[in-house]
């Protein structure tokens, strides 16, 4: 199997060397760093020609418009109306521009009742400010441990989710959260763009479209979800042709554990590369070439002070991060599929640059990572900076369209701008009348 790996990622590297001109192979950490030098030519001027195309088909109104649609649903918290109503809406969207051939994942989601507030692990978390998700009854200090505690990583606040309604002051919005979930049968939709030349070989891009919170989960993750939804705007479009696929997976249930996404896999590793019927040509579940999860695209404020407060503004060294898992059984498929996005990005990204982490934790792809190469881009580093409070909403009811500015919303929509650059050249992606 490891051979088979090597030879995939081989294939993959050698036909797009383009995207390797800025890739660093990291050796502990990136404590090591070199650079491979691309080879000139009119093919690499070509690919770089049709990519710009797509990317310029990325609209910062339009992604927006994606997200506000999004947020009509409240929160769109799992086993409730709102979910539901939102997974049809998202289904309605996909079909409309293009992406006709959608398919459901159904599932049962069953689990035990926790007592109200209660943690994963045990105890509670201090209730939070409405008007500002503060801590209440609680210092913020280095490392969360109070004034002149020290920590390498500085000044953090506590996080938690907002449990109780009447923190949303919206009347309106708090009504539409109102209804709780119920446990029982699941779903989440996904579509595909097939291949014309090898359609049993597919890269999975994915989001997941459920959040809590009592906002809008506008952020956490209309921002992915609509990334998602853009890009298979994008490839769907008539002109545009791709030699492998591309599976466009909405997932749902990630805050309650990656109930979605695990589910998927479960039900559907199994399937990879088999031609159903045989002699078809039609392959249900091509192989998986890579999984990339899109989880929280748009806050980048930094650190939060001594007083527990972030800026309002977007940070001028906001980037986004692209994140690898160091102990996955793909770890070096991973690491090198994270820097050819990193490539991309250098290449066509027009607003915020991207870096490359080893702590890829707690978001969809965690449930491929042992199966195919799985990268995650996000806001901020899931354990260093958004588990310490550098994104205030996460979780709150602040977490509203309103919220964020356009400096935000760039940065999502530079996120696009990676992932359909890098993913249009490693499907082979052409526009044939051009």
């Amino acid at each position: 199997m490891a051979v088979t790996r090597m030879r995939r990622m081989h294939r993959m590297t050698r036909r797009h060397r383009w995207l390797r001109r800025d890739v660093v192979m990291v050796v502990a950490f990136g404590l090591v760093v070199g650079t491979a030098a691309g080879q000139p030519g009119s093919q690499d001027e070509g690919d770089d020609e049709l990519v710009r195309v797509l990317v310029d088909r990325l609209d910062l109104d339009q992604y927006k418009a994606t997200i506000k649609g999004l947020t009509e649903f409240g929160d769109r918290r799992q086993g409730t109306t709102r979910n539901r109503d939102a997974v049809d809406w998202i289904e309605s969207r996909l079909q409309a521009v293009g992406c006709t051939n959608t398919e459901r994942i159904a599932y049962t989601f069953d689990p035990a009742s926790r007592p109200q507030g209660a943690r994963r692990g045990g105890g509670t978390r201090p209730p939070l400010n409405p008007t500002d998700s503060t801590p209440t009854g609680a210092a913020v200090g280095r490392n969360g441990s109070g004034p002149g505690g020290s920590s390498i990583f500085g000044y953090r606040r506590r996080t938690g989710v907002v449990r109780d309604p009447l923190a949303q002051p919206d009347e309106t919005l708090r009504a539409l959260n109102l209804e709780e979930p119920t446990n029982g049968e699941r779903s989440e939709v996904f579509c595909t763009k097939v291949g014309t030349t090898h359609p049993d070989e597919m890269y999975i891009i994915g989001a997941h479209m459920d959040g809590h919170g009592f906002g809008q989960a506008a952020n956490d993750d209309g921002s992915g979800t609509a990334i998602v939804m853009e890009l298979a705007r994008i490839f769907s479009a008539s002109d545009v042709q791709t030699a492998r696929s591309i599976r466009f997976a909405l997932w749902n249930n990630e805050e309650t554990g990656l109930n979605g996404s695990t589910a998927y896999v479960e039900q559907r590793r199994e399937r990879q590369g088999l031609e159903d019927p045989p002699g078809s040509g039609r392959y249900p579940e091509p192989q998986w070439l890579g999984m990339i999860q899109h989880d929280m695209m748009l806050f980048d404020h930094g650190a939060p002070g001594p007083d527990g407060v972030v800026s309002r503004d977007q940070r001028p060294e906001a980037d986004v991060n692209i994140e690898f898992q160091s102990n996955s059984d793909f770890v070096v498929e991973s690491r090198d599929l994270a820097f050819l996005f990193k490539s991309a990005n250098d290449a066509f990204a027009t607003d915020y640059p991207a870096t490359v982490g080893p702590h890829m934790t707690n978001t969809d792809s965690t449930p491929f990572m042992n199966v195919t190469p799985s990268i995650s881009l996000r806001e901020n580093e899931r354990g260093m900076h958004i588990g310490a409070g550098w994104d205030p909403h996460w979780h709150q009811p602040t977490d509203l369209y309103t919220t964020f500015t356009d400096d935000d919303f760039r940065l999502g929509l530079n996120a696009a701008q990676t992932t359909l650059a890098a993913i249009a050249q490693l499907v082979d992606a052409t526009i044939p009348e051009r």
